[in-house]
C-alpha cells in the first residue's frame, strides 16, 4: 500500500491539474478502491464478471470529470470515492428499476453486472431514501453513513475527513445506524 503522505503529496499535484498526477495516483489507490468495491458487491450472485472493477473503474472516471475538486488528503480523497460509489449504485438501482417496470431490455452498460437481482436494487433504493430523510434530520449523520457504509472509512479516517472528534463520530454512526434500521425496517413491513 502506498505511503499516505505520498498519496497526499499526488492529490495536490492533481488539484493543480498535473494529469500525470492522475496517472500515477491510480495504481496506488486501485487496490483499496477494489477493497470498498467489495464491500458493495457483499451478496452479489456469484456468476458476475469484473463488477468490482466496473464500480472502481466508473468511480475513478467520474472522479477525473470533476478536476475542481479541492484534494486536501488520501482520507478526503477515499471520502469523495465513498459518496461517488453511493450515487453510481443508486443510479444504476433506479435505472433497473425503470427497465423491470417497462418491461424491456437495454444494453450493457460498465456496471450493469453490479445489481443483478432486483431485490438488492430495491433495497438499495430503500436504502437511499430513508438516508434522504434523515438528511432531513441531520446532514452529518448521513455523511458518517456514506464514509462508514459506502466508503468503508475507518472511525478515525471519518473524523478527520469531517474534522470532528471520533467519539463523535462514534455516537454519529451508533446513532445513524438506529434510525436508518427504524426507517427501513418499516419499509419491509
Amino acid at each position: 500500500m502506498a505511503d499516505i503522505a505520498e498519496i497526499t503529496q499526488i492529490l495536490l499535484k492533481a488539484k493543480d491539474g498535473s494529469k500525470e498526477a492522475y496517472d500515477q495516483l491510480f495504481p496506488m489507490v486501485y487496490d483499496q478502491l477494489r477493497d470498498i468495491a467489495y464491500q458493495r458487491m457483499k451478496g452479489e450472485r456469484k456468476d458476475h464478471t469484473l463488477t468490482k472493477t466496473a464500480l472502481v473503474h466508473e468511480t475513478y472516471l467520474r472522479m477525473l470529470g470533476h478536476a475542481e475538486i479541492d484534494w486536501k488528503d488520501r482520507a478526503h480523497f477515499f471520502a469523495v470515492a465513498s459518496k461517488c460509489m453511493r450515487r453510481i449504485l443508486i443510479d444504476h438501482a433506479r435505472k433497473k428499476r425503470a427497465v423491470k417496470r417497462s418491461g424491456g431490455h437495454e444494453p450493457a452498460t460498465l456496471i450493469d453486472e453490479i445489481l443483478k437481482a432486483e431485490k438488492q436494487a430495491d433495497e438499495l433504493l430503500n436504502l437511499d431514501a430513508a438516508m434522504k430523510r434523515l438528511a432531513k434530520l441531520n446532514e452529518r449523520l448521513v455523511e458518517v453513513v456514506e464514509y462508514r457504509y459506502f466508503g468503508e472509512m475507518s472511525i478515525e479516517n471519518t473524523a478527520e475527513v469531517m474534522e470532528i472528534s471520533i467519539s463523535t463520530v462514534k455516537r454519529d454512526w451508533a446513532k445513524a445506524r438506529g434510525l436508518l434500521y427504524k426507517e427501513l425496517k418499516g419499509t419491509m413491513e
